[in-house]
């Protein structure tokens, strides 16, 4: 049908011939042999019609999403039973979609594919600012992060002992690197972010083989993952104010009915369940819990207009 409509488009561009019927000689024997302007108008205003209604049918499943710190296959175990979830409490289909690294996570996330995202602070804070989503509900607790030292070295007393050195990181838009960075709110005057790929147990690892002075770490994982005999090797020498835990939130293609009910399920309804796997990698088996915007406001200032943003 397209391909026919096509080809009439392709007619109507043709100059308008027009021949007299012989022997007549009055104007309405005049044979036109393509419509008028208004028709071609008309057909013109149909196919871009046509080709928006197809491109809104190609993008009609909704796409839930969330950074790449597994691989696709261990992402969809994840976040997959989630999705199938939000399918039937929403009524329309949503598709878990694996972002293959961070660079193609932060483009597409920049370019509002994402209908509901599940991520840190600062990318949900940046959402609501540019995007118009809504934070729907988050992982309880805070996030705080700690930069410590080898408790050997006696040259590092404070974060500003440290312009100029190495710190071992994991790789900006990392929210713990990012708080730290942003204690350096003068461009030449910073540490160096020696990236650190796998987590934050290779981080303390690099540290200890001295390739970095410092390193950075969530507060929960330098307190409880750490080992006594592993933390009593460290001094910490900066602690960040806390943040909010990482939320989800939804963009515009969900009305205000259909992120009601996410709400509700996440928090006391069936989502819970769906959502357990989530909320066990990331919260010790705490569910999600209401969220509120206030909370997020100005963290999207961590990506903007920095040099280890976005």
């Amino acid at each position: 049908m397209i391909t026919a409509i096509k080809k009439w488009f392709q007619e109507l561009q043709r100059p308008i011939v027009r021949h007299k019927v012989r022997n007549c000689i009055h104007s309405s024997c005049v044979i036109r042999h393509r419509p008028t302007g208004n028709v071609r108008l008309v057909v013109i205003l149909f196919l871009v019609n046509l080709s928006f209604l197809v491109n809104q049918s190609a993008q009609a499943d909704l796409i839930l999403s969330a950074p790449p710190r597994e691989l696709a296959d261990a992402g969809t175990k994840l976040y997959g039973p989630l999705a199938d979830h939000l399918s039937e409490l929403l009524g329309e289909k949503v598709v878990y979609q694996h972002p293959n690294n961070w660079l193609e996570y932060q483009r597409d996330l920049r370019r509002g594919v994402y209908d509901i995202v599940f991520d840190g602070p600062h990318f949900v804070s940046w959402r609501v600012e540019h995007l118009q989503h809504d934070v729907l509900v988050k992982l309880p607790g805070s996030l705080e992060f700690v930069v410590a030292i080898d408790d050997k070295d006696q040259q590092i007393q404070s974060l500003q002992d440290l312009i100029g050195k190495r710190i071992c990181a994991l790789a900006p838009p990392n929210l713990a690197t990012l708080t730290m960075m942003e204690q350096f709110p003068n461009p030449v005057r910073q540490p160096v972010i020696w990236d650190v790929a796998g987590g934050f147990m290779n981080v303390y690892k690099a540290l200890k083989r001295d390739e970095c002075r410092a390193a950075v770490f969530r507060s929960e994982f330098y307190e409880k993952r750490l080992s006594g005999k592993n933390r009593g090797g460290l001094k910490a020498i900066f602690r960040s104010k806390p943040l909010p835990n990482q939320a989800i939130s939804a963009g515009p293609r969900l009305d205000t009915d259909k992120k009601n009910k996410i709400i509700r399920s996440l928090t006391v309804g069936e989502g819970k369940n769906a959502a357990l796997s989530i909320s066990k990698r990331f919260a010790g088996n705490q569910g999600f819990i209401v969220a509120h915007k206030e909370e997020y406001m100005a963290h999207n200032k961590l990506l903007e207009g920095v040099i280890f943003g976005w």
